[in-house]
């Protein structure tokens, strides 16, 4: 066995491959016999995931084996610690257990994704899939592939048993009614239409059958002899099946297409002819198309070929030699059709509102009009609508112009950038003195959630009358494995913590270490969240006084660029040695913690009460702070002036890549506003995605009048992203808009379902995805779908909760809010400046 990067030290990877590729070996290359196929054994102690062994095949082949035209295939094999059990490993590898499955078929992809996997014992899984004829089909083929790479691939024995569960009787009658009368309601719906254009097309033919005066004219343009077709305004009639627009690449000669004119330009050019240049889309994709014809027939065309009509034709797809585009040329005829695009409509007899849209003021992100918007809510008979840009407010007026004269309701609100600058730095102070006994701590974690992941380190010193008396250091053995992203931060490994006591031996003794001092952390939120989610689990459970030094550093030192521990070290002039180590950490807060206290001991500060005054920050540090999203309505006039201060401020106070509103200048402007949670982005939905501590949970719930949840799909993307660690599939989603339904009924707090609108129909994402392209986000092509809902499709999103909580949060909710809330001008008509003539010029 041969190290992996001394078999190809020539290889170009990018970082985090080349990180998880140093300590693995080459255990052998073979050939097939005709040599174009290559296959590599390696072996790691660490999990590669299935989309990073495609990538590695790819380098190799393209970087070392491009001329010779070779195909690689990377078989991996692992030696993991002890920490791994086939349990455990499923949870870990999962997606990547997916995304092979998907390579070969999406259908036994999601077979396997939404399948319950159960472990009964160390080595039997039972995988549960619903009782139907193609999961039968394939589940055996699934089961065979998985018992074989945690064999081929990991060495264990695993037996996986499959178990059924089909639906009851009674839910499959109503699910088949329900399907039965959408489709009787369809063909009803298609009947009629189907029926009116063709009564449609019958008077037209009478009343062409009547006009038997009418010349046609034998040119290159029009039709030889009378048209039979009244639909028909260029050309000869014609038939075939349609192309769709998307599958017309390459010059593949005559098509016939539909579709709507979206752009319409007219060129006159010499011998008395005009050129009409337009663009078709039958939105699978848009195509250009040109026309020659003679003036004197130009009207004739011009008043069916026009922006918006929408047109059969048949035409030839070639090459445009002036746009270097495919296009489509010689058109043999043109007919006017119905609008085959579904206009959706809102038909609930009780209408939800939407407390969350965004306009195209929402710079490079929305690209829905405002007045769309807003006239589609009317005409779907929706009462009122928020406008919620992110930081502004620019789309108030046009709101206000576009519903005058009518009942309907805008609400005036902003999606902001919220920084909390109200954390003290003293918790639960008790009066201590300054000079009183600290325990000064720092943890090192499997990862960020208190309530998931585990403590592997704890390292302290005890401070008594300003100088370090005591130290407490150990590792701590999770039962489980350490990730990688951890394992390169800290430099802990599995074999450095396997053998050491568990925490259910080291939290007892910390506690007695720490007996009868204050405890003290840098993001001490952090650090104490895991101390007491682990005393809970074994009934340890106290009131602790904490000092946050990130809390100090931020009110004493406000110019730093900002408030990481190495940073604050090097301003006070300490030394950090081994960062991320606990017990060296811990050392270096103490010295933090002891150079900050020498200051504000000057300034005749004598104790933990006094440090706490401390806690207003300066406008630089509120600049360096996270921000978190979050919805303000103006619930009438004052609110209205009040969010127009916030906003002004945000941008000329706080602004730092973002404008930011302070929660100390919300607090004090709040008066007429309601305050919503907003979105994934928001303070509390990051909270529960985090597993913060209940009491912190509580704390930001309390903030908010409302809690806000939204479709699954708008958080899609969580899924595959390496950032989010504890959320898997669409289910993990649905869960955590559960949680935060629960939070409101435990916190007696309204919960309301949104869409998060940025474009009006769900066709219109392709315009977001070339902003976000245009942006460089790597993920537009998979654009969440943003669109303005119907009730229906609200309260078909969120069935999940149950019928009647989901006419809760997504009709009665929604208007209980809007209830709350006036309707107001965005400007007072009365104060105006008087109107000056020819001001406007």
């Amino acid at each position: 066995m041969t190290a992996f990067f001394n078999v190809f030290p020539e290889l170009r990877l990018d970082e985090k491959l080349a990180e998880l590729l140093k300590d693995a070996v080459v255990i052998k290359v073979t050939a097939s016999r005709s040599r174009n196929r290559l296959r590599i054994y390696i072996q790691s102690r660490r999990l590669i995931h299935y989309g990073n062994i495609r990538r590695l095949e790819d380098a190799i082949g393209e970087q070392l084996f491009a001329t010779a035209g070779v195909h690689i295939q990377v078989i991996e094999k692992y030696e993991l610690s002890e920490q791994y059990t086939p349990e455990r490993l499923m949870s870990i590898y999962f997606d990547s257990l997916e995304a092979e499955l998907r390579s070969e078929s999406d259908l036994e992809a999601n077979i396997f994704k939404s399948a319950g996997k159960n472990f009964i014992d160390a080595n039997t899984m039972v995988m549960t899939v619903p009782d139907n004829f193609i999961t039968v089909a394939k589940i055996d083929g699934i089961r065979d592939k998985l018992i074989r790479i945690f064999r081929d691939r990991f060495g264990y024995d695993v037996d996986i048993q499959v178990a059924y569960d089909g639906e009851s009787s009674g839910q499959k009658a109503r699910y088949a009614e329900e399907t039965f009368q959408r489709e009787v309601e369809q063909i009803v719906k298609e009947y009629e239409a189907n029926e009116k254009a063709e009564k449609e097309k019958q008077d037209k033919l009478k009343e062409q059958k009547k006009n038997t005066e009418k010349k046609y004219i034998r040119d290159n343009t029009f039709a030889r002899k009378k048209i039979e077709d009244p639909d028909i305004f260029y050309g000869r009639p014609f038939e075939g099946e349609e192309t769709p627009i998307e599958e017309i690449v390459d010059e593949i000669g005559e098509v016939i297409v539909r579709g709507k004119v979206i752009e319409l330009e007219t060129r006159e050019i010499r011998n008395e002819k005009t050129i009409v240049i337009f663009s078709l889309t039958d939105f699978t994709d848009t195509i250009q198309a040109k026309l020659f014809t003679k003036n004197e027939r130009l009207p004739e065309v011009l008043e069916h070929l026009k922006k918006g009509a929408f047109i059969r034709m048949k035409a030839v797809a070639m090459a445009d030699k002036f746009d270097h585009d495919i296009a489509l040329g010689s058109i043999a005829g043109m007919k006017t059709i119905p609008d085959f695009t579904v206009k959706r409509m809102d038909n609930s007899p009780v209408k939800r509102v939407e407390l969350h849209a965004h306009t195209t003021m929402s710079d490079m992100d929305s690209v829905a009009d405002c007045k769309a918007l807003l006239k589609t809510a009317m005409s779907w008979g929706h009462k009122a609508m928020a406008i919620t840009d992110h930081g502004v407010v620019q789309a108030f007026t046009e709101a206000n112009h576009c519903v005058e004269g009518t009942d309907f309701k805008p609400i005036y609100g902003v999606e902001g950038y919220l920084v909390d600058d109200l954390a003290p730095i003293v918790f639960d102070p008790a009066g201590q003195s300054l000079d009183d006994e600290f325990c000064v701590f720092d943890i090192e974690t499997t990862g960020f959630s208190a309530v998931s992941d585990r403590i592997i380190e704890i390292g302290a010193v005890k401070i008594k009358n300003g100088e370090i008396v005591d130290r407490f250091s150990t590792f701590v053995d999770p039962q489980r494995p350490i990730p990688f992203e951890i394992e390169k931060l800290t430099h802990i490994s599995d074999e450095m913590v396997i053998g050491q006591p568990t925490i259910e031996t080291v939290l007892p003794r910390f506690l007695a270490f720490c007996e009868n001092s204050v405890m003290v952390a840098h993001n001490a939120a952090f650090d104490m969240g895991f101390i007491k989610e682990n005393g809970r689990r074994l009934g340890m459970e106290r009131t602790y006084t904490v000092v946050d030094t990130l809390g100090m550093a931020r009110s004493l030192l406000p110019d730093l660029k900002n408030y990481k521990l190495d940073t604050v070290v090097e301003a006070v002039g300490g030394s950090l040695e081994n960062h991320h180590r606990a017990v060296e950490d811990a050392e270096s807060t103490a010295d933090i913690f002891l150079k900050l206290l020498a200051r504000v001991k000057k300034d005749g500060i004598t104790d933990l009460n006094g440090l706490n005054e401390l806690s207003h920050m300066s406008v630089g540090a509120i600049k360096k702070l996270k921000t978190y999203h979050i919805i303000l309505l103006a619930k009438n006039d004052l609110g209205r002036i009040n969010l127009y201060r916030l906003v002004s401020m945000s941008h000329l106070d706080y602004y730092q890549r973002r404008p930011r509103i302070p929660k100390s200048e919300l607090v004090r402007y709040r008066e007429g506003l309601i305050v919503g949670s907003a979105c994934e982005a928001g303070e509390l939905y990051q909270a529960v995605l985090s597993e913060r501590p209940e009491e912190e949970i509580a704390r930001i719930v309390d903030f908010y009048d409302y809690l806000e949840i939204q479709p699954i799909g708008n958080n899609r993307f969580m899924i595959e992203s390496e950032k989010v660690r504890n959320i898997h599939s669409e289910e993990d989603l649905r869960e955590m808009n559960r949680k935060i339904v629960r939070l409101g009924e435990q916190f007696n707090k309204p919960v309301c379902a949104t869409c998060d609108v940025h474009f009006l129909e769900p066709e219109d994402e392709i315009y977001r995805r070339i902003i976000m392209t245009g942006k460089g986000y790597a993920d537009a092509e998979n654009q969440p779908p943003l669109f303005f809902r119907t009730t229906e499709e609200m309260l078909r999103e969120f069935d999940y909760l149950g019928s009647d909580k989901a006419v809760e949060v997504v009709i009665t909710n929604t208007n209980r809010i809007a209830d709350l809330i006036e309707k107001i001008s965005p400007v007072r008509p009365d104060i105006c400046p008087p109107v000056i003539e020819d001001s406007d010029k």
